[in-house]
């Protein structure tokens, strides 16, 4: 129900206060201060500003951190499995020679090896190499448990703030297997076709991202039909990657790119409802 004002008074009036001291007994920073006045027998409201106190000034610093679990799929070098196996835990270990990995490395750091985001558990900078732990899932996702002593594979270290983005993003967190289905020389440059399943496929387009073994590289021609994928190696790349010492029938950890996912994601939350996709 809204009050009913008698017409012979004005409504209450808003008006500035003449400047004056603040009295002892008001409030340490109110933002207005309430005077009643009595005029024709009616209270009017009157407001009266009174200075703000100012806010004491906050310094804001930016925090140094670094990206702990993601990559870029530039592989920085080929590392070498020196051993695989269980571990006194119960687990498995996997331990791998390397260099240039090492430079800063930190117990709990992640590193990518073959894709697989991995945390450092051991390292020796001295004996140049540093151990990973495997769980059960990791050997069934990933194509680790099929290697071996000697074994080359692709190691890069978490993407900082400071660094170049290169590839893409990568997670490190594998999706599938891919099985290599064919090598084929053209030039100085190499063709790879990769077979996988039809649920990863899906998310793989020409000239799009994706990662195999961990190395950032771009989608040529996909055929659905033979649930296949191609890429090219130019000769560079060929000399920096472990895949090229693969043969026919090996596998390859792939994963696919994620922004493919989340758009899946949105589209099937309703938030793409009503918008057609042109097939064309």
């Amino acid at each position: 129900m809204m009050a009913a004002f008698s017409s012979s008074a004005p409504l209450a009036s808003f008006t500035k206060s003449k400047s004056r001291p603040p009295s002892s007994k008001a409030r340490s920073n109110p933002a207005f201060t309430f005077n009643f006045l009595r005029i024709s027998n009616k209270t009017h409201l009157k407001f009266a500003t009174s200075p703000l106190k100012s806010l004491p000034s906050v310094k804001h610093k930016t925090p140094s951190f670094t990206i702990k679990s993601l990559f870029t799929g530039i592989v920085e070098e080929m590392g070498q499995i020196q051993h695989l196996g269980p571990n006194r835990e119960g687990g498995y270990e996997l331990r791998i020679a390397a260099k240039t990995v090492l430079g800063g490395v930190q117990l709990g750091d992640s590193i990518s090896v073959n894709g697989t985001c991995l945390t450092v558990t051991a390292f020796d900078p001295v004996a140049s190499q540093f151990s990973v732990g495997l769980s059960p899932e990791t050997l069934r996702k990933t194509s680790l448990g099929e290697l071996g002593p000697g074994s080359p594979v692709n190691l890069e270290r978490a993407l900082q703030p400071t660094s170049r983005m290169g590839g893409h993003f990568v997670q490190g967190h594998v999706d599938g297997t891919g099985e290599i289905v064919k090598f084929e020389p053209e030039g100085d440059s190499i063709w790879v076709k990769v077979k996988t399943s039809p649920e990863l496929l899906r998310y793989i387009v020409p000239k799009g991202f994706i990662t195999v073994d961990g190395t950032s590289l771009t989608v040529v021609q996909v055929y659905d039909e033979d649930d296949c994928f191609d890429f090219m190696l130019v000769a560079y790349t060929q000399q920096k990657v472990a895949i090229p010492t693969k043969k026919v029938g090996d596998k390859v950890n792939l994963e696919v790119d994620i922004l493919g996912k989340y758009v899946e994601k949105l589209l099937r939350s309703g938030i793409g409802s009503g918008v057609a996709l042109d097939s064309s």
